[in-house]
């Protein structure tokens, strides 16, 4: 019995090497099957992983600096909020239509100081070529822009409820924008050369000339009633309401001139 157990046992070891061989000499085959392009294949998922890796390094360095920059956002996003609420605050007390007329306003002294520079520029020129001293164009006095004051909430209560009826606060002051804007472009009338007028402006012109020497207007910004014309600013009983307000609160004056009436802006005083 022990003489068989030991053969038995001497077979199952015998058998396990021979298994183990074969397994050995498959791997030695799989091995020489395709040595260079095994060779290729385990070199590029290398570089793939190397890549991954400086990838990854790339996020984490991001990730760590966009955590620092957290506390610096945070800061400014609080200071432009703050700035947010002072500039509505602002806002309240001042038409949504004044930034559009500022804008206009700094476009025409733009060009006036572009033109007024082109000017000295050419003096300067003209002095060098003839290198003899010249006096100096006298600068031009003008008006200046029109007046723009608009009327506050507290003067617009003030009123009656008669004379205020349905008059709101951005439509009376949307009308005194209407009238600076006439104002001006009667004083641009008034100063412009008759070779740059057109035909039909020049009668008005020399109208507006007349009116502009009177004793009640010299000196003043004013529009005819025949200029009102809208956008904001009609002949209609708004409008009729809009000039008896701004009477009342000393923003405007009549007067009339001739066959015209004449309304003049008033400056605070």
């Amino acid at each position: 019995m022990e003489a068989k157990k030991a053969g038995t046992s001497l077979e199952s070891l015998m058998s396990s090497f021979n298994t183990r061989i074969l397994e050995l000499q498959d791997l030695v085959i799989a091995r020489n099957m395709y040595p260079a392009t095994s060779i290729t294949d385990l070199s590029a998922v290398d570089a793939a992983l190397k890549a991954m890796e400086l990838q990854l390094h790339s996020i984490k360095d991001h990730l760590r600096d966009e955590t620092l920059a957290i506390p610096k956002a945070k800061k400014l996003i609080d200071a432009s909020l703050r700035q947010e609420k002072k500039l509505q605050s602002m806002s309240v007390y001042a038409p949504s239509y004044l930034a559009e007329r500022m804008m206009t306003t700094n476009l025409e002294t733009n060009r006036c100081l572009m033109s007024e520079f082109s000017k000295q520029d050419a003096t300067v020129g003209s002095l060098k070529h003839e290198e003899e001293p010249a006096a100096l164009p006298k600068e031009k006095k003008g008006r200046g822009p029109p007046p723009l004051w608009y009327i506050t909430a507290n003067e617009l209560d003030s009123l009656s409820s008669y004379m205020r009826g349905r008059l709101t606060l951005e439509k009376v002051n949307a009308a005194i924008n209407d009238m600076a804007t006439y104002a001006e472009a009667n004083a641009h009338i008034i100063a412009a050369p008759k070779k740059k007028l057109a035909e039909n402006l020049w009668e008005k012109s020399l109208e507006l000339r007349d009116i502009a020497m009177t004793e009640a207007v010299k000196g003043k910004h004013f529009f005819l009633e025949n200029d009102i014309k809208g956008p904001a600013m009609k002949l209609d009983n708004t409008g009729k309401a809009i000039l008896t307000v701004l009477r009342h609160l000393g923003r405007i004056s009549e007067t009339r001139i001739g066959h015209h009436r004449v309304i003049i802006l008033l400056k605070p005083q």
